[in-house]
C-alpha cells in the first residue's frame, strides 16, 4: 500500500479497538497521489467529553509524511503523547480509483473546527454525533474513497470498521 497505482488514490483508516469505553476510537489516512505522501490525523477527544463546543479542544491534529511515517507516528500516538492509554493498533487500507486531496484537506479543516458532540446538540435538541468516526469518515468520503462503507450517526466505530467490505486488514505495532 506503500505506493498505490499512478492515476489511483489510497486511504486508510486506523483503530484504537479499547478507546472510547470500548466502542472504540478511529483516525484517517489518505495517500496524496504521485508525491509518496499521505496525510493523516484524527480528532482524539482528550477531555473524553460528550459535547465541545466549535472552537474548544478536541484532540484534533494532522500531519503529511511518508506511508511509514505515517504508521510510525499512528502506532505510538506521536501526536498525542501521554494522552492514550489505547493506541492504534489496527489499520485496514484500500485503493481508489477516484480521489480529491483538496476537498479532504478542506474537509480536514472543517472537523477540526465543528467540535465534538456525542448525544443532544444543544443549538438544535438533535440526538447526533461529531466524533472520532463522523469526522474519520468525512474526511475519507470528501477523499472520494471508493468502497467506503457508509458511517450514520451515532455509529459505533468498532463496528463500522468491521464493515469496509474489501480493505486490508492489518495489525500496528510500534517500531
Amino acid at each position: 500500500m506503500a505506493g498505490a497505482a499512478p492515476g489511483r488514490g489510497a486511504a486508510c483508516v486506523f483503530v484504537k479497538p479499547d478507546g472510547a469505553q470500548r466502542f472504540g476510537h478511529v483516525g484517517w489516512g489518505f495517500e496524496v497521489p504521485g508525491t509518496g505522501r499521505w496525510v493523516y490525523g484524527a480528532v482524539e477527544n482528550p477531555g473524553g467529553k460528550l459535547y465541545t463546543p466549535p472552537g474548544g479542544d478536541i484532540g484534533a491534529w494532522h500531519a503529511e509524511g511518508s506511508y511509514d511515517r505515517m504508521l510510525g507516528e499512528m502506532s505510538t500516538d506521536a501526536h498525542c503523547p501521554g494522552t492514550s492509554a489505547h493506541p492504534y493498533s489496527r489499520y485496514r487500507c484500500t485503493r481508489s480509483s477516484t480521489y480529491d486531496v483538496d476537498r479532504a484537506r478542506a474537509m480536514i479543516r472543517t472537523v477540526e473546527a465543528r467540535g465534538f458532540l456525542v448525544g443532544v446538540d444543544p443549538r438544535t435538541g438533535r440526538l447526533t454525533s461529531r466524533d472520532c468516526l463522523d469526522a474519520t469518515y468525512d474526511v475519507l468520503k470528501a477523499y472520494r474513497t471508493k468502497h467506503l462503507t457508509r458511517a450514520p450517526e451515532l455509529s459505533v466505530p468498532n463496528v463500522w470498521v468491521e464493515e469496509l467490505w474489501g480493505w486490508s486488514d492489518r495489525r500496528l505495532t510500534p517500531g
